[in-house]
């Protein structure tokens, strides 16, 4: 399946699409672009191939790899040095959530004279950003999850406040992207996996979200709708190239569905991610009955509708949180928090960095720290009565 479309941003899907990367560049008036990714996947044929497309189009191309897991702040200044450095004149962020919110991060702060957290997504902060300093911007995503490559933010770690935060500015959405499933064909099932479940909280919580927002909402049902009908196939044969073509809608619709607002899933994920260095996509997938389960008053005739339009048999809230918790055990999701590695020795912490996180202002009820901490600690311990 090859396909063209330009909501929200210019798409371009199929396989073997890469190779267009050098054309992407120059219609963005790129002559000398830098690629950022990750240390993990910068010796991959793929990053070869894009450099090589970039030079085929007669432009120059230096990778930048200084990357970790949950993208630092630290790793934005040196991006920017490598950027201004090199006179780099636009990014090609090729690689996970990580390496995609790095790349957009480096994009937005190329040439401000401000600090990145004067953009943290509070009130009006984008608008201390000059527009002109922002450079454009390729995305390429190697996972089916995060579904950065369409998102107007990134979530960059706080060293200092060991804070996640979320950087945010219009002009961040990357200019085109290319989802080609050939890329990620070679993601271990662990990974396809928790990116996966990644993309079914973004559209779960869009869905739930209280805000008014009707297209984000018929986006994260067909969202939901994929990931039901291909995240076990993604999983069982990362050769699948049709499930992989798919989740990677999927993973792009639920970045554009939660326009509309996310939740308790995320509110608790950011601070555990920044406390123990937890996979993201992992920790939500961990999260996603427990947050159900807090918030079932509010939502069970939503979720009901939401089972309908999936064809979850016998539609109910049981029914939902049925499928939830089938789909965790098929494609191997570990039950609670306790398995990864996270204790409740800053459960306190945990409540309260949750209750002020921006996810938060958007979960069906407004939770306060101690009600957070008590999802936390059935989430950790496998309550889910």
């Amino acid at each position: 399946m090859n396909a063209n479309w330009n909501y929200p941003t210019a798409i371009r899907v199929g396989s073997d699409r890469l190779s267009e990367i050098g054309d992407c560049c120059l219609s963005l008036n790129m002559g000398n672009p830098l690629l950022i990714t990750d240390p993990g996947i910068k010796d991959f044929p793929f990053i070869k191939e894009a450099v090589d497309s970039c030079k085929a189009s007669g432009l120059d191309c230096d990778v930048f790899s200084d990357v970790q897991p949950n993208p630092t702040g630290t790793n934005i200044e040196q991006g920017v040095t490598a950027f201004n450095s090199g006179r780099h004149d636009g990014v090609i962020a090729i690689g996970g959530g990580s390496a995609l919110d790095a790349g957009k991060a480096i994009a937005l702060m190329a040439r401000q004279g401000i600090s990145i957290w004067e953009l943290e997504d509070v009130g009006d902060n984008w608008t201390r950003a000059d527009v002109a300093g922002i450079a454009p911007i390729v995305a390429v995503p190697t996972t089916a999850g995060t579904g950065s490559e369409v998102g107007r933010a990134s979530v960059i770690l706080d060293e200092a406040e060991r804070v996640k935060k979320i950087i945010f500015h219009p002009k961040m959405v990357p200019a085109i992207v290319i989802l080609d499933p050939m890329v990620t064909t070679g993601l271990p099932p662990m990974l396809t996996a928790a990116t996966g479940m990644d993309a079914l909280s973004h559209s779960l919580e869009a869905w739930c979200s209280p805000a008014y927002h009707p297209m984000a909402e018929g986006i994260a049902v067909e969202g939901m709708r994929l990931v039901r009908e291909y995240l076990p196939a993604a999983v069982a044969s990362g050769s699948d190239v049709e499930a992989r073509t798919q989740m990677l809608v999927a993973s792009m619709m639920g970045a554009t569905a939660f326009q509309r607002g996310l939740g308790a899933m995320h509110a608790l994920a950011h601070p555990l991610g920044a406390l123990y260095n937890a996979h993201h996509g992992t920790l939500n997938a961990v999260l996603m009955p427990y947050v159900l389960i807090a918030n079932r008053q509010a939502i069970e005739p939503r979720i009901i509708r939401l089972a309908k339009s999936i064809d979850i048999p016998n539609a109910s809230f049981d029914s939902f949180l049925d499928w939830v918790l089938e789909l965790r055990e098929t494609v191997s999701i570990p039950q609670n928090l306790e398995d990864l590695g996270i204790d409740d020795s800053q459960a306190d912490l945990i409540g309260k960095m949750a209750e002020v996180d921006p996810s938060s202002g958007t979960n069906p009820i407004l939770f306060d720290a101690s009600q957070y901490q008590s999802v936390f600690m059935n989430a950790l311990n496998g309550n889910l009565s």
